[in-house]
């Protein structure tokens, strides 16, 4: 039987991180600290080019992790401009493994509105993608309905399905565990059996951590940040996931909440995250 200080390990074994396309010297700076074979998001933010984002993925792969790029849905202006970014991809050998989700404009900018159109366009597997992750929101979005983003996943798991890809969800990033594997019992409930990535803030500033909070709409009221370790007297302080990660580990459980595994946001950098996941796993 496993005791709960050897669970938090366990959790770590497969974790992903994810950067953005202006990291790819941190990925080669910190690759000592990041096993091999480890799943890096790549984010498509609407500040960078298609030779960035190229850049980034190819850079993972190169380093010998698993690159999965990201494709904003409401960011790409045509079905061409998603064929241009896969075959870009694809020429590099980094399509192979996808996030998909709608994106930050509140309009679509061409064809595509959220990720389940992504994927019931058909042109994943025409490109030769193999797995897709999608959004998964625990404690809500500021601006969709709780009702809406159910549906969504649920759709979403059933066109994966159907398209014969293989899939996952990953969380949004919290502060409190009960929200968050609450959510999951309920995905199970719901007959969705996509391996779930919690998201997890690596190590950062409080102040950045806030701030980030407040854009994403995660609740950060006192007694949440007091239970995750962020000090509110101290906002030039920084904080990791310690309690986060053992208090997951210990009221997790396999026969009610599935596969679950962690992704890390680097918020604090890569190097800084890849370190304290590293020295963490020795403690733990």
């Amino acid at each position: 039987m496993t005791t709960a200080i050897t669970r938090p390990a366990l959790l770590l074994r497969d974790f992903s991180l994810e950067m953005t396309g202006k990291d790819a010297a941190e990925v080669i700076d910190a690759r000592g600290a990041i096993p091999p074979g480890t799943r890096i998001n790549v984010t498509f933010l609407g500040n960078e080019d298609l030779p960035m984002r190229r850049a980034a993925a190819r850079t993972v792969r190169e380093q010998g992790f698993v690159p999965v790029p990201h494709v904003s849905a409401r960011r790409l202006t045509s079905c061409e401009d998603l064929k241009e970014f896969l075959a870009a991809l694809s020429a590099d050998g980094t399509q192979k493994e996808i996030f998909a989700v709608g994106g930050d404009p509140a309009e679509p900018h061409g064809p595509f509105p959220d990720a389940l159109s992504l994927i019931e366009s058909g042109l994943l597997e025409d490109f030769a993608v193999r797995r897709v992750s999608v959004a998964g929101y625990p404690e809500g979005h500021p601006d969709i309905a709780d009702s809406a983003l159910w549906s969504a996943l649920k759709e979403k798991s059933t066109a994966l399905q159907a398209h014969g890809l293989a899939g996952e969800i990953i969380t949004q990033f919290g502060f409190d565990v009960d929200p968050v594997l609450d959510w999951i019992a309920r995905v199970r409930e719901l007959g969705i059996d996509l391996p779930v990535r919690v998201g997890v803030p690596g190590p950062a500033g409080v102040r950045r951590l806030m701030r980030y909070a407040a854009r994403f709409g995660v609740g950060t009221s006192a007694s949440i940040a007091k239970k995750y370790g962020l000090s509110l007297t101290n906002l030039m302080g920084t904080a990791g996931p310690e309690k986060f990660l053992r208090a997951l580990a210990t009221d997790y459980h396999p026969d009610v909440h599935g596969q679950v595994k962690l992704h890390f946001y680097t918020f604090g950098g890569l190097r800084a995250t890849s370190d304290w996941i590293h020295d963490f796993r020795k403690a733990s």
